[in-house]
């Protein structure tokens, strides 16, 4: 199996979202194969907690506004591993420490990594 067409499209709205708070070492996983509950996991770098919160929310506001209804949230209290359930994808917002510990990437080696359009920050600010 490989990740639905709507999952590919929520996985961009995530990492978007994600980007545009900062986030940090966006890596997009199918994980359609091994687990039938959902499609894809977005994972996300936070450089403290409250980076972490601002991350998830931003995620969170962005994924209702395409259409996405959360079905669970966890974390939110520490600020540490948020996580973001949204059906057809799953989005961890981590702290540095934390995602380096818990190296969900190499827990899910063998899924295909998806590519993650983002938008090109340029520095043409005065």
């Amino acid at each position: 199996m490989t990740a639905s067409a709507r999952a590919i499209e929520l996985l961009q709205v995530a990492a978007a979202a994600a980007d545009s708070k900062q986030g940090d070492d966006l890596v997009a996983l199918d994980v359609s194969g091994p687990l039938p509950l959902t499609d894809a996991f977005l994972l996300v770098t936070g450089r403290n907690e409250r980076n972490v919160l601002a991350i998830a929310g931003e995620i969170e506001d962005k994924m209702i506004e395409a259409g996405a209804k959360p079905l669970r949230r966890e974390g939110r209290s520490e600020g540490r591993w948020v996580l973001l359930d949204f059906g057809d994808i799953v989005v961890h917002v981590f702290h540095e420490e934390d995602r380096m510990y818990y190296a969900l990437e190499r827990l899910w080696k063998d899924c295909p990594v998806v590519p993650l359009e983002l938008p090109v920050h340029g520095s043409t600010e005065s």
